[in-house]
């Protein structure tokens, strides 16, 4: 696994934060989440046929 240091805005991080816990989730975890299911939508967008 990679560590990654991430830097956000004060605002966006709140943001962030309070929908993580929202969703019962850790912000590291909810973060994984959204660029998991970024990284699969766009691989189903590039894909001819789908």
């Amino acid at each position: 696994m990679i560590k990654l240091n991430l830097r956000l805005p004060d605002d966006l991080y709140a943001k962030a934060k309070t929908l993580a816990a929202a969703d019962d989730r850790s912000l590291n975890s909810w973060l994984v989440s959204l660029v998991r299911r970024a990284a699969e939508d766009s691989e189903r967008r590039s894909t001819p046929g789908t």
